[in-house]
C-alpha cells in the first residue's frame, strides 16, 4: 500500500439546479449572465482544472433523460470556451466496463456526474475497472476534478442517502442509506437542501453515522474539496454543516422504527460563499486563511496508471442554445425532484 497524506485531486459537489447560463426572459439576460459568468459554479469546475480549455467528461447515468440533459451540459461549458466535452451515456454495468469509456476517463481532466438518482450511479459502476481508476486518479492526480450535481453529489459519500421521507424527518427510519462511491468517506452529503426541507433526514443520518460529517447543499450552490478534508462553499447560496461529533444524548440506534429520534448537542454551522470549513479539525473559517499542519494519512492501492493514447472526443449530441435551454434544464429539475427523493 502506498501512503499519501491526502487525496490530490479535487472535488466540487453541487446542490442541483446550478446556473447554466440560461435565462427565462431577455429582461433578466444580464442579471443570468453576470451570474454565470462572475459568480457561476460550472466556471469554477473550469478554473480549479488551471486549463483553459480542460478535457471535461459529462457522465448522465444518474439521469432518466440523458439526451436531454447532456446536450445543456455541453451548451453551457460551451459558453466558457470549453470545446473537448464528451457525454458518457452509460446505461448498464456492461456499459461501464467497456474499455471505451475506461479511457476516456483516463484522458478527461474533469469528470462531471449529472443529477437524477444517486443508486443508480453505485449500481453502474460499482466494482468496476472504472470506479478503480476513478479513486486512483482522485488521490494521485492534483489537476483532476471530479464534479457532481443533486444525485451526482449524494454519491460522493462512503455512506449514501439514497432516499427518506421528508413529512416523517426525524422519525427512525425516514431516511434510507446505502453505500455511495466512496470519494469522499468522511461526508455524508445531501442536495435541495433548503427548498426540499431536507435538514431533518440528515441529522438522522448523521445521528447513524456520527463520526461523520454532514453537508447540506443549497440549490445553485456547491462545495469545492480540497486536501480531503477543507470544504469551501462556491455559488449562491447556502451550505448547511452537520457534525455529530458532539452529540451526547442519541437513541438512533436503539430506537424502533417510526419512533422519535432524541439528540442532545448536535452542531451545525451555515456557510455562505467562500466560508471554509475543515473536517479534520472540524472549524469554521470566515474565509481561506487556513493554519498549515499536517493533513491526515490515508492508504491508497499502489497501482501504476499506465500511458494511454488520448482517443478522440467523440461528436457531442446536437446542442441547445443556450438561450433556450431552460426548458431542458427545468424537465431535468423536475425529474431530480422525483429521483433523488424516493
Amino acid at each position: 500500500m502506498l501512503k499519501t497524506s491526502s487525496p490530490q485531486g479535487k472535488l466540487i459537489a453541487v446542490g442541483g439546479n446550478e446556473d447554466k447560463g440560461t435565462y427565462p426572459n431577455p429582461r433578466t439576460r444580464r442579471k443570468y449572465y453576470l451570474n454565470f459568468f462572475e459568480l457561476g459554479i460550472l466556471k469554477r469546475v473550469v478554473l480549479e482544472t488551471g486549463k483553459a480549455n480542460p478535457r471535461i467528461e459529462v457522465i448522465t447515468t444518474a439521469s432518466m433523460i440523458p439526451a436531454e440533459v447532456g446536450p445543456v451540459y455541453v451548451a453551457s461549458f460551451a459558453m466558457l470556451n470549453c470545446t473537448e466535452v464528451g457525454v458518457m451515456d452509460i446505461r448498464t454495468p456492461e456499459d461501464a466496463r467497456q474499455p471505451e469509456y475506461t479511457e476516456r476517463l483516463l484522458a478527461a481532466d474533469v469528470v462531471m456526474f449529472s443529477g437524477g438518482n444517486q443508486q443508480r450511479l453505485r449500481e453502474m459502476f460499482a466494482e468496476t475497472e472504472f470506479h478503480d481508476v476513478l479513486l486512483r486518479r482522485y488521490q494521485a492526480e492534483p489537476g483532476f476534478v471530479i464534479a457532481g450535481t443533486s444525485a451526482g453529489a449524494m454519491a460522493m459519500s462512503q455512506h449514501m442517502i439514497r432516499g427518506g421521507s421528508v413529512p416523517d424527518a426525524l422519525l427512525k427510519g425516514a431516511v434510507k442509506m446505502g453505500p455511495g462511491l466512496g470519494l469522499c468517506p468522511a461526508t455524508i452529503i445531501d442536495s435541495h437542501f433548503v427548498k426540499r426541507g431536507r435538514f431533518g433526514r440528515l441529522i438522522e443520518a448523521v445521528a447513524l453515522h456520527p463520526r461523520l460529517i454532514g453537508i447540506g447543499l443549497g440549490e445553485d450552490t456547491g462545495v469545492l474539496i480540497t486536501d480531503g478534508h477543507l470544504v469551501e462553499t462556491i455559488g449562491s447560496n447556502l451550505v448547511i454543516i452537520l457534525d455529530g461529533h458532539t452529540i451526547q444524548h442519541n437513541n438512533a440506534a436503539a430506537a424502533k422504527k417510526g419512533t422519535a429520534l432524541s439528540l442532545e448537542n448536535i452542531t451545525m454551522h451555515v456557510l455562505a460563499k467562500g466560508n471554509v470549513y475543515d473536517m479534520t479539525e472540524r472549524k469554521f473559517y470566515a474565509g481561506k486563511s487556513l493554519p498549515t499542519g499536517p493533513a491526515p494519512v490515508v492508504a491508497v492501492p499502489s497501482v501504476a496508471m499506465p500511458p494511454v493514447a488520448l482517443p478522440p472526443m467523440p461528436t457531442p449530441p446536437e446542442t441547445t442554445a443556450p438561450s433556450t435551454a431552460t426548458e431542458t434544464a427545468a424537465t431535468e429539475t423536475r425529474s431530480a425532484a422525483t429521483a433523488d427523493s424516493q
